[in-house]
C-alpha cells in the first residue's frame, strides 16, 4: 500500500514511518523538516506544513491511505494542529478522492475511560496531566473528531493511552472507543494502526490501543513524556 504518513518526524511518526516500511508499505512521509529523515528504500519524503491549506496535495495524491501522527507538547498554550491538519489532510483527499484516514486522537475524549484498578491515576493524576496540563490539545483532538465525524471520509480516530516509548510491539490491545489501560507505547500504537488500515475492523469509529505487557514507571513517564518537552 501507498501511506501518508503526517507528523513524521514526530515520536509517533517515526515509529509508524519505520514499521510501515519494514512492513513493505510504500511510505509518504510528510513533516515540515523532513529532510532529518534518513533515506531508505520506499520512503519518500515530502516537507510541508500541514497547517497550511493546500500544502498536501502532492504528498496525498495517488495515496490508499493517510495516517495522521501529529502531535504537540503537553502545554497550556492554545493548540490548533488537530484540527486545521486533518482539516487540511480531508481537503486534499476529497481533491485526489483519497478515502481512507486513521488519525491519533486519545483516550482522554471517552468520558467513560477509567482504567479499572488504578484509583491514584483516575482520581489524581489523570485530572491534573490530562486535563489541565493537556486540557488544549484535548479540546482540539476533540474538533478533529468532529470534524471527521461530520465528514464523507472512512476514517478512524486512533484513542492511545498515556505513550511512552518501547523498543517492540507486544500483545497489545484494541477496543471500540477506548481501551482498558494506562499506558500505550508507540511501538504498539503504530502496529495497531498499521493493521487497522488494512482490515478496517473500525469504519467511522474510534478504536482504543493499550499496551498490557509491560509499564514505563510513572515519574519516568512525566519526566521524559511531559516535563522533558515542554
Amino acid at each position: 500500500m501507498h501511506l501518508v504518513v503526517l507528523g513524521a518526524t514526530g515520536p509517533t511518526g517515526r515509529v509508524l514511518t519505520d514499521q510501515a516500511l519494514a512492513a513493505g508499505h510504500h511510505v509518504t512521509a510528510v513533516a515540515r523538516r523532513a529532510d532529518t529523515l534518513p533515506a531508505r528504500p520506499g520512503l519518500t519524503a515530502v516537507a510541508a506544513d500541514a497547517t497550511r491549506e493546500g500544502a498536501l496535495d502532492a504528498a496525498v495524491a495517488d495515496a490508499d491511505a493517510v495516517l495522521s501522527a501529529l502531535g504537540v507538547r503537553p502545554s497550556r498554550a492554545p493548540v490548533s494542529l488537530y484540527s486545521t491538519g486533518v482539516a487540511n489532510a480531508v481537503a486534499a483527499m476529497a481533491r485526489h478522492g483519497v478515502k481512507r484516514l486513521l488519525a491519533v486522537s486519545s483516550a482522554v475524549l471517552d468520558p467513560d475511560w477509567r482504567p479499572s484498578g488504578e484509583f491514584l491515576f483516575n482520581h489524581v493524576l489523570d485530572p491534573y496531566v490530562n486535563r489541565v496540563v493537556a486540557r488544549t490539545a484535548h479540546e482540539d483532538m476533540r474538533r478533529m473528531e468532529a470534524l471527521l465525524a461530520a465528514g464523507a471520509l472512512d476514517w478512524t480516530v486512533v484513542r492511545p493511552a498515556g505513550l511512552f516509548d518501547h523498543p517492540a510491539v507486544t500483545a497489545y490491545r484494541t477496543a471500540s472507543g477506548s481501551a482498558d489501560g494506562v499506558y500505550t507505547s508507540r511501538a504498539d500504537l503504530a502496529a495497531a494502526m498499521l493493521r487497522e488500515v488494512v482490515e478496517n475492523a473500525h469504519p467511522r469509529a474510534a478504536m482504543g490501543v493499550v499496551t498490557v505487557d509491560t509499564r514505563p514507571g510513572f515519574l519516568k513517564l512525566l519526566r521524559e513524556e511531559v516535563l522533558r518537552r515542554r
